[in-house]
């Protein structure tokens, strides 16, 4: 019997044989809507602010500081999904579905009345917050509205919910900004937070899950985990750009987070309710997806953030257009994600062969990546953009629904939550190490391809303030300021600003293709890890 089957049959009192009672019709029709916009604004918040920090900056000063708006964002969200996930499993997703919204709510209405940097980011601290659990719940929602063969279906459109919101969310971000005000994109969280929480109230199932919580809850586990995660996340997200990855901050930061993390090991070992349970990694589908979701990540975040980057510095286009040329990536990501979830509802789900071809994809798109330069046409990296954003949904889809399929239902939130959570972290590393890649590149190509009348004809201190700011073609203003560096100086030729630019152009260009291609190379390991998960759909446990 396959898993579909398994958890379709019913007991002789009529009750589905995983214990739970699923809504149907226009009920759950209408709950699947809810959850896939709940998603969208969880998902949203993580990236929305990247096309409006310019304008953020020059409205409340604080350029030092231009990152920690986003970084607290996905610090707090990082932190609280693996715990709101738990909790759910003991107390219900409905009533966190009711309190993450709210939160996000709460936080967004206030930005109104913001004057410094600072105020904006506590408040993006408490949205990533209500954002984390929101996004913990909606994932692990599906198990909630279907059984086990209808799975795949719904999670592969519930992925491309996700990365949709990734290319979304920066261009509304930015349409708001030009027309109105860089404020109105946290305003418009509190009427679209309100509708989604009355559609989630009155259609999402109020069953309790059977998860046993007469041991209390783990506190202490709670503690060392927020401990450990928020000092990792603040260290990665300084090292590399803001300080070097050997000074006494970051060093201190790891340090600290590495002992917070072997103080969660320690407890969750002994505790009676774990927050985190170490028997999930005892699950061959949940240790596989784990590992898998951290190498697909790493190369998928790095896409999302040097594609922009070299269509709008190398190639020249506007900030509009750059965050356009996402939109085959989201394309990809639907189209794979609902192909593949249509295979795991259809064939019974032959998870290692659906992860082996979306990772093999994506591998291969972004090693094309990485051969662009300046002369690819925007045809030629769209059909590679969608290459990635194809095997990125599948991928997504598959382990997603192969940790729901095997482990009991009442683990099934602390499961899907520690999938969300090691993809978070991957992306927040990825991050900090590619930034690392691509500045050390920068600086090197810079050095190599520099005329020597242009390094004569800058002033001292303005090479080395050149090769510390890898994105300075992408800075309208600075971009035009170029010039200005050389037409004091006398042994400047009539060339020489576009000398400079040029060699600019060129350093840039092949740093980022060293950094599309250390994500290439690192997406592959993705492909022989996906070699680990079992072929077959595991028969699925008892709830």
């Amino acid at each position: 019997m396959n898993a579909g089957a398994a958890a379709e049959t019913r007991a002789a009192d009529g009750t589905p044989a995983d214990g739970v009672e699923r809504p149907s019709g226009r009920r759950r029709v209408l709950a699947t809507a809810g959850v896939m916009s709940a998603i969208f604004l969880g998902a949203v918040g993580q990236t929305s602010l990247v096309t409006a920090m310019p304008a953020i900056v020059a409205d409340l000063g604080g350029f030092d500081r231009y990152t920690w708006a986003l970084t607290a964002y996905l610090v707090a969200s990082t932190v609280v999904t693996p715990i709101a996930g738990r909790l759910a499993d003991i107390y219900g997703r409905r009533v966190f579905f009711v309190v993450g919204l709210a939160i996000l709510m709460a936080a967004s209405a206030p930005v109104v009345l913001v004057t410094d940097m600072m105020q904006l980011v506590l408040l993006r601290a408490v949205q990533g917050l209500g954002g984390g659990i929101v996004m913990a719940n909606s994932v692990t929602a599906v198990a909630d509205l279907y059984a086990a063969r209808e799975r795949g279906r719904v999670q592969g459109l519930i992925g491309a919910v996700v990365f949709l919101s990734v290319v979304v969310g920066p261009l509304l971000a930015g349409f708001l900004t030009d027309v109105a005000s860089w404020r109105w994109i946290f305003l418009l969280n509190v009427p679209a937070g309100l509708l989604v929480l009355g559609v989630i109230l009155y259609t999402f199932p109020r069953a309790r899950p059977a998860a046993a919580a007469d041991s209390g809850l783990d506190f202490p586990g709670m503690a060392a985990l927020a401990a450990a995660v928020t000092a990792v996340m603040l260290a990665l997200a300084r090292a590399g750009e803001q300080q070097a990855w050997t000074s006494p901050q970051v060093g201190g930061l790891l340090a600290f987070g590495l002992v917070a993390a072997a103080a969660f090991v320690l407890i969750e070992s002994r505790a009676d309710a774990p927050v985190m349970p170490p028997a999930l990694y005892r699950n061959r589908a949940v240790t596989v997806s784990a590992v898998l979701m951290v190498l697909a990540s790493f190369g998928l975040y790095g896409n999302l953030l040097f594609t922009p980057l070299f269509f709008q510095a190398v190639q020249g286009l506007s900030a509009t257009g750059s965050g356009g040329i996402l939109a085959p990536l989201g394309l990809g990501v639907v189209l794979g994600g609902i192909v593949s979830g249509q295979l795991l509802s259809r064939t019974g789900g032959h998870y290692r062969l659906q992860a082996v071809a979306g990772t093999l994809l994506m591998a291969a798109g972004t090693y094309l990546l990485s051969s662009m330069s300046r002369e690819t046409g925007l045809a030629r990296a769209a059909a590679y953009l969608v290459m990635v954003g194809w095997g990125a949904g599948a991928t997504t889809a598959t382990l997603t629904v192969a940790v729901q399929n095997s482990v009991p239902f009442r683990m099934v939130g602390a499961a899907t939550a520690t999938l969300q959570f090691w993809r978070l972290i991957s992306g927040a590393a990825g991050l900090a190490v590619l930034g690392g890649v691509l500045a050390a590149r920068f600086a090197a190509g810079l050095e190599a391809t520099l005329p020597p009348a242009v390094r004569a004809a800058l002033a001292p201190g303005q090479l080395d303030a050149l090769k510390s700011n890898p994105r300075v073609l992408g800075d309208p203003s600075a971009a035009d300021g170029l010039p200005a560096l050389l037409r004091d100086a006398d042994a400047a030729g009539a060339g020489a600003a576009d000398a400079l630019i040029g060699a600019l152009n060129s350093a840039l260009a092949g740093a980022v293709g060293d950094a599309f291609t250390l994500c290439a190379a690192v997406t592959a390991l993705s492909v022989a890890a996906a070699f680990f998960l079992r072929g077959g759909n595991p028969r699925v446990p008892p709830a």
